[in-house]
């Protein structure tokens, strides 16, 4: 009698083994064709400011952190992650406003790149204050070029751990 719980769980469990199986076949036949994706189906591409939201904004806090806690390599880590996500960008998105993108990209942020690079080698936090702010600065021109002045980066400070400026007033 022992056997019987037994026997009636493996018996449960094979028929809901098989009732997936045909359910995931019955899938596959009833949505024929046209489930399988279009070689020319739309992609999603993620905005400028989605971009500038989910990559740029956080490594750019992320850098400035790393700076004021003295933790020098992963400055050097974020200001690569940085880089690489305005290279990403700017690929993402080649042109904006019939301007070429990834060139104004680099034009604003070479030679802020730089001097940071410089900056986090040497530990030499009176420089990457400067090189920071130049890169802050560079952002909000661009940002100015392209008709978005509403959107005011700034240097982070230590009550507020955003670079956002929400407040317009100032």
């Amino acid at each position: 009698m022992r056997r019987r719980p037994f026997m009636v769980v493996a018996i449960a469990i094979t028929a809901a083994a098989i009732l997936a199986i045909c359910l995931a076949a019955l899938r596959g036949v009833a949505a024929g064709p046209e489930a399988t994706p279009s070689p020319h189906a739309i992609e999603y591409l993620p905005s400028i400011s989605d971009l500038m939201i989910a990559t740029i904004q956080p490594r750019h806090e992320r850098l400035w952190q790393a700076e004021q806690d003295g933790n020098w390599e992963f400055a050097a880590y974020e200001l690569g992650n940085l880089r690489g996500a305005f290279d990403r960008l700017g690929r993402a998105h080649p042109s904006e406003h019939d301007i070429s993108f990834p060139d104004m990209i680099t034009s604003v942020t070479e030679q802020p790149f730089k001097e940071l690079n410089s900056a986090i080698q040497s530990k030499d936090g009176t420089a990457f204050a400067k090189a920071y702010a130049d890169l802050t600065a560079a952002c909000n021109s661009c940002h100015q070029a392209l008709n978005h002045s509403v959107v005011e980066v700034r240097v982070p400070n230590r009550t507020s751990t955003s670079d956002l400026n929400t407040d317009t007033r100032n």
